[in-house]
This record gives structure tokens, C-alpha cells and sequence, in this order.
């Protein structure tokens, strides 16, 4: 159901020395890692430390769920606007995050961003 999470972070090296710990000890490892980012999982990335300038608060980590496909992702997309949601990037190919990615992204109610992605 949940494809990854990602939360800000006020000093990624700080973090990272804090969640490299953590994981360590859980089995899990670092997957990623640029200037403002860093991810973590088993077999892909699925959780991500974030820092882009920006003070940790509401609304600015996401969550990103799963579609079984590019019907199933626009359809959710159009589904959470329709019931208080907000777009906040149309659905579509996202070649950045990889050849077959494809994604939308919405606010939910409080303004935390969703996004639903299918590979």
C-alpha cells in the first residue's frame, strides 16, 4: 500500500547519522543518497530524510501510495479531488524517478502532499 515516505529534516547529515543507527540495527540500509536526500529500505527505497531549506512542519513530508497500474493512478487522483483534495501535480510520467514511473500528486484536506505513483 505504501510505496515510500518522506520526511523533512533541519540538518541531513544530523539525521542521516540518526536513522543510519536506527536501520542498522533493523536490517535496513541506506539505497540513496544525494546533496538533500537520503533513502533507506530492503530491496528499494522507502523511507526518505529530505532537506530542501525548509523548517520540519505540517505539510511538508509526503507519502506516496501505490497503484496497480496508470488507470488506477489517475482515477485515485481524480477521486481525492472530487472529496476535498487539491492537485498539486497532474498524473503522468515522471522520467526523473525512473523510465516506467508514473504519478500524481494531491494535498489532502490538511495539506499534506500524496502522492500515488505505478511502475
Amino acid at each position: 500500500m505504501i510505496h515510500h515516505l518522506g520526511v523533512e529534516v533541519r540538518d541531513l547529515a544530523a539525521s542521516a547519522r540518526f536513522y543510519d543507527a536506527v536501520f542498522f540495527a533493523l536490517g535496513i540500509r541506506r539505497l540513496h543518497e544525494s546533496a538533500a536526500a537520503i533513502a533507506y529500505g530492503v530491496m528499494e527505497p522507502t523511507f526518505w530524510i529530505v532537506q530542501r531549506g525548509r523548517p520540519p512542519a505540517p505539510g511538508y513530508g509526503h507519502v506516496a501510495f501505490a497503484a496497480r497500474g496508470r488507470a488506477a493512478g489517475a482515477a485515485a487522483d481524480a477521486a481525492g479531488i472530487a472529496h476535498g483534495g487539491r492537485d498539486d501535480g497532474p498524473p503522468g510520467p515522471r522520467p526523473q524517478y525512473g523510465a516506467r514511473t508514473f504519478a500524481a500528486y494531491l494535498r489532502d484536506p490538511d495539506g499534506l502532499r500524496v502522492e500515488v505513483v505505478a511502475r
